[in-house]
């Protein structure tokens, strides 16, 4: 299977030390210098070792240094083809991917190279005499030497084709796992983005309701209670601003929130307005969870519970663990004869996309339960405690 060009492209740029940033005029990478260098030099070092690990192997301790010179010259050709495929690896790292290309190749190296290879050791061995070179000396020769050469050939092509595919994955490998990181990083600063949207229509909604708590109170006429509840909303903007900021807070911030709120509210609606809230275990109080979030879930009781009728409220809160999760429950009292008081939709929608960006297990569910309505909250605890 090929890749497009492009992948090419990149697979080859992501093989260490093999490619310039730059490339042709067709697009193809220009191999460094100092890659084409480094195969050159492994190569010579490679065929050394080859010939003297050969001439230990068949010299005494006076003839090694003469046997083993005899053998760096023997294989000087093996020395330039493997040389050649390596530096075309570096040219055209996908050159032995596809099968045809290592068959097209290999029946080259043995049609061609081979004979030339042994002409070349014939003329060597007979000191470079053309005239002492005969059909009855090759046949002798090649009937010494030739499965030993046939493996020499075949094995170093067969290793530099394996090394050079081998490379070519691993380069596709990190390519691959570069691509998947940069896509995560994206898809991170897609929900980040998507958080601070969320957070930016929160935030002003969340002062659109304070102020109209205020707004009530200066048309009652009421001065001083105006100034207090303005001196309260304040303090509620700081710690809005605040933990806007944050991609956590913890939970008794957002309960000591959720009373300062009550209390401006209560500038308002007066004995009118009573929340319980209920917490199980004061510990909870360290857990972890995004900033304003209870806030909404109240602002919806009021407005479907107060400013539904003229009566007292009864809104409840309780908090509580369950298994492994946080389970925040917020209530409130419904009336058929209420009438409907829809508002904008923002708070319960916000706080379920927001939920679901902070912890994927986390959910808010609603339900009517006989004549009250629940909005439950579930929030995996963290390690905390």
């Amino acid at each position: 299977m090929t890749s497009p060009p492009n992948a090419k492209l990149a697979t080859a740029r992501a093989m260490p030390g093999n490619v310039s940033p730059t490339a042709d005029a067709h697009g193809t990478p220009r191999p460094r210098w100092t890659a084409v260098l480094q195969a050159v030099v492994l190569n010579v070092l490679a065929w050394a070792v080859i010939s003297a690990a050969g001439a230990y192997g068949a010299a005494s301790a006076t003839s090694f240094l003469r046997l083993w010179q005899q053998w760096c010259i023997d294989y000087l050709p093996m020395l330039l083809m493997s040389a050649a495929l390596c530096l075309a690896l570096l040219r055209w790292p996908t050159l032995f991917e596809p099968w045809r290309n290592i068959v097209g190749f290999f029946i080259v190296v043995m049609v061609v190279f081979q004979p030339l290879q042994w002409l070349y050791v014939d003329w060597v061995r007979h000191g470079g005499d053309v005239a002492g070179i005969n059909l009855e000396n090759i046949y002798q020769a090649r009937l010494r030497m030739r499965r030993f050469s046939w493996f020499v050939t075949g094995a170093t092509f067969a290793i530099i084709v394996g090394i050079g595919n081998w490379r070519l994955a691993r380069a596709r490998e990190r390519a691959l796992q570069r691509t998947h990181t940069h896509n995560l990083e994206l898809s991170l600063a897609l929900e980040q983005q998507r958080m601070l949207s969320l957070r930016a229509q929160l935030e002003p909604h969340f002062i659109f309701n304070a102020l109209n708590a205020i707004s009530a109170l200066v048309r009652d006429g009421d001065k001083a209670v105006s100034l207090q509840g303005i001196s309260r909303l304040s303090d509620l903007l700081r710690y809005a601003l605040s933990a806007s900021l944050r991609d956590t807070v913890r939970l008794g911030e957002e309960l000591q929130f959720i009373h300062d709120y009550t209390d401006l509210q209560r500038l308002r609606y007066g004995d009118r307005l009573h929340i319980d809230i209920h917490c199980d275990d004061a510990a909870l109080h360290e857990a972890q969870c995004p900033p304003l979030l209870l806030q909404p879930l109240i602002e919806n009781a009021l407005r479907h519970d107060l400013d539904g009728h003229d009566g007292r409220s009864d809104i409840r809160v309780h908090i509580t663990r369950h298994n492994s999760e946080l389970l925040m429950t917020v209530s409130n009292p419904l009336s058929a004869q209420a009438p409907a008081n829809p508002g904008t939709g923002l708070g319960l929608k916000n706080t379920r996309e927001r939920l679901m960006m902070f912890n994927p297990a986390a959910s808010l569910h609603t339900e009517t339960r006989g004549d009250r309505f629940y909005a439950a909250i579930r929030l995996p605890l963290g390690d905390w405690d």
